[in-house]
């Protein structure tokens, strides 16, 4: 940032400023962590799993808003070009390039179907094909003074920050919809669990995420032979056993319906 406004570039201020957004996203993802963490209370039966999709849709709104910002800028830039120093602006990107690129490694190391952490990935793999473009930039105005390069440079980076800003929404937005998971499809799974042995019907299936990494799932499946009720219990443990093998589904609400199941009854 300090650079930014040393070298009069606006560009290393865009790339600034998202990294500034970068710092109190992470932030949040960290309290986001440790606060789903906490078990579930008599208050928040499921848990507190969607506070990290509460955090990464406030954070896709912080990229929303800085891309706003820059763009705004970049535009008036265009209009009356100002002079840059372009060496010292593309050895300050090349820093921030190498910081960038280093955090995102680390982070997507860990980051797997986690929303939360995704986020952070986006944001800080954003910063560093904005760092690049800074380069970019700040060799260009340095070689062949081309003063709107800059700008130039600040509204592509702005489009990345749109661009991970949306998918990061989108992502979050399907949680909070309780979507079908990315990577599930429910017909398989209803199509798995009426495929099983004396499974004759499933309805009423659900299946959507208490969290972003959590599937569940809720079905009535329909019986096709007379057992007792304690037999029936056993079978539906072998079919929850199934959805957790084949669709990684750990958390499954099972009601089992056989129109002639009987019950056992022990001597008085």
């Amino acid at each position: 940032m300090v650079g930014g406004f040393a070298f009069g570039s606006l560009a290393l201020f865009a790339d600034a400023v998202h990294m500034v957004s970068d710092v109190v996203a992470l932030a949040m993802a960290y309290a986001a962590l440790r606060i789903a963490q906490r078990p579930p209370t008599e208050r928040h039966t499921y848990g507190f799993g969607r506070t990290e999709v509460l955090v990464a849709e406030f954070n896709a709104l912080l990229l929303f808003a800085g891309a706003v910002v820059v763009a705004v800028e970049a535009f008036a830039r265009l209009r009356s070009p100002e002079a840059i120093d372009g060496v010292a602006v593309a050895i300050v990107g090349g820093l921030g390039l190498i910081v960038n690129l280093g955090s995102a490694i680390v982070v997507h190391r860990t980051a797997g179907h986690n929303i939360n952490l995704r986020a952070a990935v986006w944001h800080l793999g954003a910063d560093a094909a904005g760092s690049l473009i800074v380069i970019v930039a700040g060799i260009g105005s340095a070689l062949f003074d081309v003063e709107r390069l800059d700008p130039i440079a600040s509204l592509a980076i702005s489009g990345l920050v749109v661009l991970a800003a949306w998918q990061l929404m989108r992502d979050a937005t399907r949680v909070l919809l309780e979507a079908v998971p990315k990577g599930l499809d429910s017909g398989s799974v209803r199509a798995a669990l009426r495929a099983e042995p004396n499974v004759e019907a499933v309805h009423h299936l659900h299946v959507w995420t208490t969290g972003s990494e959590h599937a569940a799932l809720s079905a009535h499946v329909v019986l096709g032979e007379t057992m007792t009720l304690h037999d029936a219990q056993l079978r539906a443990v072998e079919l929850k056993r199934m959805l957790a093998d084949r669709f990684g589904i750990e958390h499954a609400t099972l009601e089992v319906e056989c129109h002639e199941c009987e019950e056992t009854h022990e001597p008085a």
